[in-house]
């Protein structure tokens, strides 16, 4: 009997502890859906107007949005050049650059890297778009940063149309497809336009 009596409360504190590390999970997982939530909470959407914007290039020539009136443009923000994944995502966009051009669509690259990485990535890589380089201005503006004072902006992009407004916001970027996307996005939405009167 005095065994018995033993065995139930450590079978409860098994129990206690299973509960423990469900709630614990439960909210880990929560945890990691937060930013994600976030992240698109702060993210423009399809017919917004994208906000004004001017940039140094790889090259520290300014590029303004107002050079974008009446053009379709990707804007793709990167974490870091040079870096495994912004190098496998630039390096599709590359792969991929001819088909853009021919969609009419413009590829611009931007991150918080100065001219000069952003210089020695597309020289590197042989990028025919251009890197911008952003202080944290245009990112915090479209949800790819929630400060300043962020080491890097999130992997994120906006496909803007030739009126300035969002055609597409791309919260979740897989380095490796997301050219292929897009241009997949850009066909659908050429498909819907109504035909030119």
């Amino acid at each position: 009997m005095p065994l018995a009596r033993q065995a139930l409360p450590a079978s409860r504190g098994r129990r206690r502890i299973a509960a423990a590390g469900v709630a614990l999970a439960l909210l880990a997982s929560a945890a990691l859906l937060a930013p994600r939530a976030a992240r698109a909470a702060g993210m423009l959407a399809p017919g917004d107007t994208f906000p004004e914007w001017s940039l140094r290039d790889q090259t520290r020539q300014m590029v303004r949005s107002q050079d974008m009136a009446g053009k379709t443009y990707l804007l793709w923000f990167y974490p870091k050049a040079m870096t495994p994944g912004c190098t496998a995502e630039g390096q599709a966009l590359r792969d991929s650059f001819s088909a853009f051009t021919e969609k009419g669509v413009e590829v611009l690259g931007v991150s918080f890297d100065s001219p000069e990485e952003n210089r020695r990535f597309a020289q590197t890589e042989g990028f025919p778009f251009r890197l911008l380089s952003d202080d944290g201005g245009l990112a915090i503006a479209v949800g790819a940063a929630d400060a300043r004072d962020q080491a890097t902006p999130r992997r994120i992009s906006y496909l803007v149309g030739p009126d300035g407004k969002v055609l597409r916001a791309y919260a979740s970027v897989n380095p490796a497809t997301h050219a292929e996307e897009v241009l997949r996005d850009v066909s659908a939405l050429t498909s819907e336009a109504p035909p030119a009167s």
